[in-house]
């Protein structure tokens, strides 16, 4: 029992140091490119490969508002094929990259997830969105590694407990879900010229 409350405790502490304007930020950029029509890639290993695709989810379904264009996103990771293929004959650390280059272009969001920071395969794709004027963002852990400057955005997670870290970057991923969802609902009640109303009844539909 000790330990479930100590595992409590330390998450609580680890929330209280969320970097919230980095959190507004990354609603702004995946905001701004819902609205301008730009792709979204999000990418990871292991248990960052699964917080990536449950956010692609997330924003593909449940930030749709009739009115509001929908979020081009995309889990760039979900064809094993032409990743182990990649991987094979090129090298893991280039895989997720070179598949990004077929789709990524200017203007794009390119979101990095890694609790370490220092994943060579997606460090790479990261300096490829760089490369190419796509918009980056990192989600980062322990001391960030490479990631934490490389990112344009780093939302960095002040814990150096793996588990932790994950729990709060999958909570990153429901907390913007919600909060694009209700700026989507916003958008529509301005262009109505209704009052602005946050549907709290929404805020965390399944």
């Amino acid at each position: 029992m000790e330990e479930i409350r100590q595992y409590v405790t330390e998450l609580q502490a680890t929330l209280d140091l969320l970097p919230l304007e980095k959190i507004d930020e990354v609603i702004r950029v995946l905001h701004a490119a819902r609205l301008d029509g730009q792709q979204i890639f999000i990418l990871g290993n292991g248990g960052s490969a699964s917080t990536a695709s449950h956010f692609v989810c997330d924003l593909a379904k449940n930030t749709r508002i009739d009115g509001v264009p929908h979020l081009r996103v995309l889990d760039i990771l979900d064809n094993s094929a032409v990743l182990t293929a990649y991987a094979n004959d090129e090298g893991y650390e280039n895989a997720i990259a070179n598949h990004l280059a077929n789709f990524v272009r200017a203007g794009d969001v390119v979101i990095g997830i890694s609790t370490s920071g220092k994943s060579p395969n997606v460090l790479r794709a990261i300096a490829l969105g760089n490369q190419v004027n796509a918009q980056t963002i990192g989600f980062t852990g322990f001391d960030g590694g490479e990631l934490r400057s490389l990112a344009a955005v780093n939302v960095h997670i002040d814990s150096c407990n793996i588990e932790q870290v994950e729990d709060i970057h999958l909570i990153l991923g429901h907390m913007i879900t919600a909060s694009l969802r209700r700026l989507a609902e916003r958008s529509v009640l301005r262009s109505n010229g209704q009052q602005a109303i946050p549907a709290a009844d929404k805020l965390f539909a399944a």
